[in-house]
């Protein structure tokens, strides 16, 4: 991750220019809602909470790409590392959307408005992809190998399409340069409420994320289709083209940002886990699920930064002594018979010579008193 972030900073003035094959074209129709100038602090903010995170990481030294419809840079809350323009139509948001995305992620926060992003701290890249709610399969994929190739660590897709081979390629090749890759679930579109992937949510290695209502249930326009986590994604309030606001948003697409947002933290605050272990660390620390479709249940930055998994807690075993050397133990010296015979001998005269000693001692006494005359019987003879 560290090299990724050098070789995002060489890369960092030459994305602001991007070059496009041809003269950049006005869209048929630049007409995005009307922002509003005034937001109200969003239900999703109190939920998740995310300045308690802020003490330890905002997200600084993370790269994060909007793979979206473009990023309004003239908004006072919107500051934008690098751009870049895949429809050949300017930079301009005519949607809005990715305003809102890019305002959830990395809203940079002002005293005198209640709106934040989940990490103000990061590396902010806008990819244009659509200039409107749909967009080519071509050029998504052409936008997350552009995110991968501009250093990101994050990419966020709020997009929903058919499994296709390019995106899928470009998918596998972004994972294989350990970038967590962030996808919308999906809104239900069929007629009769059933539910089909979305791509590239449904993926494998790519973390889906459905949308969660105030009470932290499932939306029920929220694909339940191989959703890893939820967010908050119903009534959601965030920035707008114009440099103005939008609430009432919904949509899996503004659940997404949320937890993009928190794996930019993660990542920050843990550079050392690859991306599949970023990935493994949201879903684990989730609130839980409350139903089906619901994967891990709702995103929770806070566990995600701090808590202490005991799987990443990998104990290493010493490392095996080297034996020792041959010359630090001697060999076993055989005994010397010689030896062991000249002190048994000597040994054997000690002792006899200690006996003539101890003998000389109790006797010699006895041989004085007597004028060392013979010793008589006790009985006297008759006459």
């Amino acid at each position: 991750m560290i090299g990724r972030a050098l070789v995002a900073s060489v890369l960092a003035l030459q994305f602001t220019a991007v070059p496009v094959a041809a003269a950049a074209v006005a869209p048929e129709r630049c007409a995005p809602k009307k922002a509003s100038p005034a937001i109200a602090e969003s239900w999703a903010q109190r939920r998740l909470d995310v300045k308690s995170v802020w003490d330890l990481t905002t997200g600084a030294g993370v790269t994060v790409a909007v793979v979206d419809s473009g990023v309004d840079e003239t908004h006072p809350q919107i500051r934008l590392a690098g751009k870049a323009d895949l429809t050949n139509t300017g930079y301009r948001d005519c949607v809005g959307h990715g305003t809102a995305v890019a305002g959830i992620i990395a809203g940079q926060p002002r005293d005198d408005f209640p709106f934040y992003g989940v990490a103000p701290g990061v590396r902010l890249l806008s990819i244009k992809q659509s200039n409107s709610t749909q967009g080519d399969v071509s050029l998504l994929a052409k936008a997350i190998r552009t995110a991968a190739d501009e250093g990101a660590d994050v990419i966020n897709v709020s997009v929903e399409t058919d499994d296709h081979p390019e995106l899928r390629s470009a998918v596998d090749d972004a994972l294989s340069q350990d970038i967590v890759i962030v996808a919308a679930a999906g809104n239900r579109t069929q007629d009769d409420g059933t539910s089909t992937p979305s791509y590239p949510a449904a993926y494998d290695g790519v973390l889906a994320v459905g949308s969660a209502t105030p009470d932290g249930g499932r939306s029920t326009f929220s694909n339940p289709v191989a959703v890893a986590v939820l967010a908050p994604g119903q009534e959601i309030s965030s920035t707008w083209t114009g440099k103005g606001y939008q609430s009432k948003l919904d949509g899996t697409s503004y659940a997404a940002p949320y937890v993009a947002g928190v794996a930019a933290l993660v990542r920050a605050r843990h550079p050392d886990l690859d991306q599949l272990r970023v990935r493994r660390r949201i879903t684990l620390t989730a609130d839980g699920a409350t139903g089906s479709g619901t994967g891990a249940g709702m995103v929770n930055p806070l566990l995600a930064v701090t808590m202490v998994l005991p799987s990443e807690q990998v104990a290493v075993a010493p490392p095996v002594p080297p034996p020792l050397p041959a010359t630090v133990v001697r060999k076993a010296v055989p005994p010397d018979q010689r030896s062991m015979e000249v002190a048994t001998v000597v040994a054997a005269a000690g002792f006899g010579l200690t006996g003539v000693v101890i003998a000389a001692w109790v006797f010699l006494p006895m041989g004085r008193r007597r004028g060392w005359r013979a010793g008589q019987s006790g009985e006297s003879g008759a006459d």
